[in-house]
C-alpha cells in the first residue's frame, strides 16, 4: 500500500493489487486501512466520491477532495508508474 501523501493527517494511498479498476485513491485518518474511503478520478481532472469508508466529515472530504484534484495528474502518473502500464478512468 504506497502512500502517496499524508495531508492534514490523512494518507492518500493505493492498494496493491487494484491494477484492474479506474485510477483511484484510498484516504484513512493517519495510516492505510482496510475499508478507507475511495476517490475515482475522471478523465476530465475530477474526482468521484465511491465510499466514505472512513466516515470523514463534510469539510475534511471536501478539503481533501480538493488536494486530489490539485493533484490529479501526479496521482495519475504515480498510478501509471506503480501498476506499470496505461490506466483507465472512471466515467
Amino acid at each position: 500500500m504506497p502512500r502517496l501523501f499524508l495531508f492534514q493527517g490523512f494518507a492518500i494511498f493505493f492498494w496493491t493489487g487494484e491494477d484492474g479498476e479506474p485510477v483511484h485513491v484510498h484516504v484513512a485518518k493517519g495510516r492505510p486501512t482496510a475499508g478507507a474511503t475511495k476517490i475515482w478520478l475522471t478523465r476530465n481532472s475530477g474526482c468521484v466520491l465511491a465510499s466514505n469508508g472512513s466516515k470523514l466529515n463534510k469539510k475534511d472530504l471536501a478539503n481533501v477532495m480538493d488536494f486530489i484534484l490539485a493533484n490529479h495528474g501526479e496521482i495519475c502518473e504515480r498510478w501509471k508508474a506503480y501498476f506499470h502500464g496505461d490506466i483507465s478512468f472512471y466515467k
